[in-house]
């Protein structure tokens, strides 16, 4: 059974930075494509980034140059760097692998003005 555990999260003024992990067990992200969504508040859950088996990211326009996706093989984990954040960044971020199906449970990003 394919597991995501997503950590990281947290209360973060306007700017600041925040680093998203997500631990997969079942399963080797090296191996998978892997994406990142996001549910704002009010709002559907979206996608945001993802990274393909061999390594390509790609990012929606809005976190372009300042989300990176970062893939550690030796610890099965898949990282977000979030730089520059700003409040329309504030959701809850989930981590998905669609040849699984698996979410996690989600981890808060929270940005303050």
């Amino acid at each position: 059974q394919v597991q995501l555990v997503e950590s990281g999260g947290g209360l973060v003024q306007f700017g600041g930075s925040l680093r998203l992990s997500c631990v997969v067990t079942g399963a080797s992200v090296n191996d998978h494509n892997m994406h990142w969504y996001r549910q704002r508040p009010g709002q559907s859950r979206e996608f945001v980034a993802s990274m393909t088996a061999v390594g390509d990211s790609y990012y929606i326009d809005p976190v372009k140059w300042r989300f990176t996706i970062v893939r550690d093989n030796a610890k099965n984990t898949l990282h977000l760097n979030m730089n520059n954040l700003k409040s329309e960044d504030t959701a809850l971020y989930y981590c998905h692998m669609p040849d699984f199906s698996a979410w996690g449970q989600g981890t808060q990003v929270t940005i303050s003005s």
